[in-house]
């Protein structure tokens, strides 16, 4: 499966966290072949079913994969003028200068701009500029923004997919639309392979402010194991090894709290039985991913994390090494088909020092 195309057309649509819809969509499209049914829960999560061949009634491997994006909102429209604030995550640092889409009554390009420095005020070029001052320009007369555009629509970046040297690709959305298209791959590796649990994939809504779709989903499907497939701190300038993962050496396998040591050790010998390079990331505390709302939902979910590394998070360029999103496709297909009837009991049981024998 070549991935490139797949990201471009993931991050070329948008989805701001709560606008999924057009961006599920397109999901749609790249997963439907890949499975046995597919569709649309009330909250909107994107739901693909890949049935195991195992006795039913079939234990169930749900892999969550968040598909919102952040963005912005409009808070006022003044003057022709669009004053906005953050969903999500949104850098405050990065936004003076940024293409963007403005989600009206109809789709407008715009930017986003400010005072020019020669008008400034003495030391005000010093600091960021505030979200007060900063307006996103349509180009259009007031009249007509105003028709067209209400307090409440979403505005989303507009960044192209750029492939650089040594296999990286860089643009917005790459978190979470890389994992995304992992789990494509995921699903394409099954169509070759036995497997005895039903496998769902779930593009998940809202992970970037509520991660109430993950929460939902889980609820509904009662998976007997949730694997959370996402992005997480890559090396880069000024970020070191210690804070981050590398890039182009597999992906990264959480361990601490929020992941379940029975399945942090099925998914590292996972990786070694197909000799796939991995990392193993520290988890000390409960991280942001969709992890933290599945592992607790009803009685509990054996939960993992599960992370392709990531340069520039929450940027509109951001960056991933496309042998990282296969490799992390890889890994979650061999883990698939390895589950079998004794998993739960030789991973899962508590009856005995687990979390010793993870660390083996």
């Amino acid at each position: 499966m070549d991935l490139i195309p797949i990201l471009k057309t993931l991050t070329q649509v948008t989805g701001v966290s709560g606008f999924e819809h057009t961006v599920r969509e397109e999901i749609r499209a790249i997963w439907s072949p890949l499975a046995d049914e597919c569709w649309t829960d009330t909250l909107g999560n994107l739901i693909a079913v890949k049935r195991g061949n195992g006795t039913e009634p079939r234990r169930k491997l749900m892999l969550a994969s968040h598909m919102d994006e952040i963005g912005l909102m409009v808070t006022q429209v003044r003057q022709g003028f669009l004053t906005v604030t953050a969903v999500g995550g949104t850098d405050l640092r990065l936004l003076l200068g940024q293409q963007v889409l403005v989600h009206g009554r109809r789709d407008l390009p715009g930017i986003i701009g400010s005072r020019p420095p020669h008008l400034l005020k003495p030391g005000e070029n010093e600091e960021l500029v505030p979200w007060d001052k900063l307006v996103v320009d349509v180009g259009l007369p007031a009249k007509e923004v105003a028709d067209l555009v209400r307090v409440g629509d979403h505005v989303s970046f507009r960044q192209e997919l750029r492939e650089l040297l040594g296999g990286r690709v860089a643009g917005k959305a790459l978190d979470n639309r890389a994992a995304v298209a992992c789990l494509a791959f995921c699903l394409q590796a099954l169509q070759s392979r036995a497997h005895c649990w039903d496998v769902v994939a779930v593009a998940t809504v809202q992970e970037e402010e509520t991660m109430g779709g993950a929460r939902t989903g889980a609820f509904r499907l009662q998976p007997d194991v949730s694997i959370a497939v996402d992005v997480t701190q890559a090396e880069g300038p000024g970020v070191s090894r210690e804070e981050a993962m590398a890039l182009d050496k597999g992906p990264a396998i959480g361990y601490g709290p929020n992941n379940h040591p029975g399945l942090h050790r099925a998914l590292v010998e996972s990786a070694k039985a197909i000799e796939l390079r991995y990392q193993v990331e520290p988890m000390p505390r409960g991280g942001g991913t969709d992890a933290w709302a599945m592992e607790v939902v009803r009685a509990g979910v054996p939960t993992a994390v599960v992370c392709i590394p990531l340069r520039n998070m929450h940027m509109p360029v951001e960056l991933v090494a496309v042998s990282d999103v296969e490799r992390t496709g890889r890994l979650l297909a061999e883990f698939a088909g390895r589950l079998d009837d004794k998993f739960i009991e030789k991973y899962l049981a508590w009856d005995r020092d687990t979390e010793e024998e993870c660390r083996e």
